[in-house]
This record gives structure tokens, sequence and C-alpha cells, in this order.
């Protein structure tokens, strides 16, 4: 069966006419939908009603089993999908405003060298449902700590590779009838694929691109990330700047400072050649450590340092504020398997 978040308004709408209720019924069932009610909590449905539904669809898409809280306030959960997948999504407080990381995909088939999630491979697609249930979930957990008003999806997956589910749970979390998160409060990561980067534009992204370049040149890129044997760096930075043109918006460029790899002024360089002409901002991650991988961190102060020479160099820079690392819930850690303890969920 299927579950109701996979559904917008007009699509819960056709359903419920099918179903022969009132289409008003509609818009109650999408705001129980969106505040993660269980079929016991829609009061205000008929009973006879919430039956059918039940025989029908699934009332949750994912179930939490597990959580872990970092020292920093982030919270990693793995939740369980109807069919028995795992995935893991991050709860990041800000003061400016809490963001959720979500996964988009089971494993991850990219095999970037750094990254744990493609460890495994990948298993399958997560549905729009699966990855908008993520969010529904934990807005509903942190609730009291100011809910949700950013997502990223830069959890397990890639999400132009599950490119029409991204594009679903994009329209599903902005909609007026859901939690009406605005787009440019959207954050969409992808390792290189320039045509679905144009499909983006074309379809009418206008939130934050990303995109996880890692190395200046092709040669470097091939050590660490499968994708770049198919995909060169200049047909990734063309795309970014179709990607400006159509919408307007600055990407943000992903780098990862692996220690004694591309954390050197000669890198900066070839970064800052090869960026130009491009609206962009860097954003400089020190490599998180993953049982998968021998590849070492540069340090704190070299990270700062490179920052300081693309900002030199006229790059916008910064080094990113890394959250969750020490319960494996930073960048590149994802890898949804846990040997947490189980803890209570949301009933």
């Amino acid at each position: 069966m299927t579950a109701l978040c996979e559904y917008d308004l007009d699509e819960l709408t056709d359903i419920v006419i099918a179903l022969g209720e009132k289409k008003y019924r509609a818009g109650q069932i999408m705001r129980h939908v969106t505040a993660f009610d269980g079929f016991g909590e829609y009061s205000d449905v008929p009973k006879a009603f919430v039956r059918i539904l039940e025989q029908n669809y699934i009332d949750r898409a994912v179930t939490e089993t597990t959580r872990v809280v970092s020292s920093d306030g982030a919270v990693k959960y793995l939740f369980v999908t109807h069919d028995g997948k795992l995935i893991e999504s991050v709860f990041l407080p800000h003061d400016y405003g809490n963001s959720v990381c979500v996964s988009c995909q089971v494993g991850c088939a990219m095999g970037c060298l750094f990254c744990a999630s493609g460890h495994y491979g990948l298993e399958r697609n997560l549905s729009a449902g699966e990855i908008l249930a993520q969010v529904l979930y934990i807005a509903r957990d942190q609730k009291d700590n100011g809910g949700v008003k950013k997502v990223v999806m830069m959890g397990s997956g890639s999400p132009l590779a599950n490119y029409e589910n991204t594009v679903k749970f994009i329209r599903l979390i902005t909609s007026p009838n859901g939690l009406n998160i605005g787009m440019r409060n959207i954050s969409v990561s992808t390792c290189g694929i320039p045509d679905k980067i144009d499909a983006l534009a074309r379809d009418g992204f206008c939130g934050t691109l990303s995109l996880s370049l890692h190395a200046a040149t092709d040669e470097k890129r091939k050590t660490i990330m499968r994708i770049a044997n198919s995909y060169t760096v200049k047909q990734n930075i063309d795309a970014l700047k179709r990607f400006f043109g159509k919408t307007g918006r600055r990407v943000v460029i992903e780098y990862i400072l692996i220690g004694g790899f591309n954390d050197t002024d000669d890198d900066a360089t070839k970064l800052k050649d090869l960026l130009k002409g491009v609206c962009c901002h860097v954003n400089l991650i020190p490599l998180n450590k993953t049982e998968y991988c021998d590849l070492v961190p540069c340090s704190k102060k070299r990270a700062y340092a490179f920052c300081d020479r693309l900002n030199k160099l006229g790059v916008s820079a910064t080094v990113r504020r890394s959250m969750g690392s020490d319960v494996a819930g930073a960048c590149g850690q994802l890898k949804n398997r846990t040997n947490e303890k189980r803890i209570d969920k949301i009933t």
C-alpha cells in the first residue's frame, strides 16, 4: 500500500472522491498528513471513512527506530521504511532556523571514496513521500525546539540520480497546503550530473544548488569520485553557469579538504582559475573520518589558511562548521546502520 504523504492536495481530492467522500475531506487529511498524525488521530474524519483509508493506504511512510544526540545538539535519526529499509536523517539546530538533512536513496551508487553512504552500494530510490516523511517526523518531534525551517538534501544518496522523486518532494514540501517551506530554504546537492542540473533549472527550482566538487582537476577528481569518469569538471561548471543564467541563484561549491591531497596553495589557485565567471560560494569542509576510508582530514589551521588563500584570490569561501561528527552524523558519515540503543518513538 502507498503512504498518504505521497500525494498533493489535488491527488488526495481525487482519492477522496473515488472512495465516495466529499472533496473537503482531502483538506482534513492533508492537515493530518502534514502533522505526521497516525490514523488514530484523524479525529475530525468519520471513523467509517478512516477505516476505508486504513484498508487502502499507509498513514506514515517511515518509523523511527533509533536516535543519537550529538554534543553540539545535532540529532541523528534512523528510520525504517514500510519494506524494512533503513535511512538516516539529521536535525541541525541553528539560531537562524533549524535544518534537516534528509536522505533520498537507500545507500548510494556514486561510490565517492570519502563517503560512508555508498559503501554498501545502492539498494533503491526513496519515493517523494519517504523523503518528505523524514521532514514531517522531525518537524513534529522538534516542534518545541522551533520545528524545521530549512531542508538540505545532502544525506544518503544522490538527489539528481533520483530526479523525479526529488522534484516531487520539493513540490510537496513547498506546497502552501503542506509545511510550506520556501524554496529558497531548500538546498539540493549533486556530485555532478550536468543534464539533471539543466533539468532542475528548467523545472523551476530556485533554491540552493550545491556541487560536490572536491578537486579542481579531472585527474584528481577521478581518484576520489567515480562520477568523474562520466562527466568532466568543465561539463559541470558549464552547467552551473547555465543554472545561474536561468535562475539568478548563486551556487555553492562543496569542497572537502583532504590532508595533503587537495589543500595546497596550488590547489587553491587551480580552483580560482576553474571558478572564474561562476557566481558561487565555496563551502570548505574538513574531511569527516569514516571507518571505510584511509584518507585524512587537513588540520584546522590548514583549512583556514586555504580559506584565506581563496579569499585573497577573489573567491568567496568559508569553512563550514561541522555538526554531529561525534555521532557519525556529519557530512559523509551517514551509512544507514547503527548499533545504538532503540528509543521511544512518536505514537
